[in-house]
């Protein structure tokens, strides 16, 4: 058996949305369809193609009274990737899940390798499992070799700077434990955008956590509409010097650990 038997309250994937009807329903008939047990939040920032009430029609499915399996936080706007991390992370402590996934909901991240990305940590003894794009090479489909390049360079100027010793530092298909995310203070976390994923990375590693790279494939999105911008990678290069220059002047204790 590769995964422990169904146990409630294990495993959720978080999955932030955006306008995403043409992906929503198909990402979460899939994930509910692997082998390991996994629930699901959406937390959806007011999408106004009708994204949650997709959700909400699929929780009459998959909800019932011995079971809450589809979970739906709804935000009042469009607040930023970070804080719809920030709010599933709270959401999924409070609510006692052991293990917190996340992923994105346009099938860029292959749903089979949430079952890799959990192993990792609930078998493996990782205490955070990195879906990897560059652990193994350059594993990207249907991008632009400009994009390609952008990225790889933009995950070894991070490693550079910081020393994390990572190679996707970007990635945003990710396991953690939950002792993690109750280790790292979630309000303290400065970035919305894509650089929220380096900064969670940083602070991981910073408090002491075993940070694991497991190797997958990324397929850009083919429906629904990409939210990458100009001002996300400013965010990610500038952002990043002052956060190791700040970190110098800071003690990670890790938890349950006095000073």
């Amino acid at each position: 058996m590769l995964y422990p038997a169904r146990q409630v309250n294990n495993a959720i994937v978080i999955i932030p949305t955006y306008k995403e009807r043409d992906n929503i329903r198909a990402i979460i008939d899939t994930v509910f369809g692997l082998p390991k047990d996994f629930h699901i939040l959406v937390v959806d920032d007011n999408s106004p193609d009708g994204t949650p009430e997709i959700v909400e029609q699929m929780q009459k499915h998959y909800n019932d009274e011995k079971e809450m399996k589809l979970h739906l936080v709804k935000r009042n706007g469009k607040l930023g990737l970070g804080t719809a991390y920030i709010t599933g992370f709270k959401y999924a402590i409070e609510k006692g899940y052991d293990f917190i996934l996340e992923m994105d909901a346009d099938f860029s991240h292959d749903p089979k390798d949430l079952i890799s990305l959990y192993l990792s940590c609930a078998e493996r003894g990782s205490d955070v499992a990195i879906g990897s794009r560059y652990a193994t090479g350059v594993n990207v489909v249907n991008w632009p070799i400009g994009r390609v390049l952008l990225s790889y360079f933009a995950s070894s100027y991070v490693r550079l700077v910081t020393s994390m010793p990572i190679r996707d530092t970007t990635a945003g298909f990710v396991c953690y434990r939950k002792k993690v995310l109750e280790t790292i203070p979630l309000d303290q976390v400065k970035f919305v955008g894509y650089a929220f994923q380096i900064e969670m990375k940083f602070l991981a590693w910073k408090f002491g956590f075993i940070l694991n790279e497991v190797p997958i494939i990324f397929t850009e999105r083919t429906r629904g509409e990409s939210k990458m911008s100009a001002g996300i990678f400013k965010e990610a290069f500038f952002g990043v010097l002052q956060m190791t220059i700040q970190s110098w002047f800071k003690k990670y204790i890790p938890l349950g650990q006095s000073s």
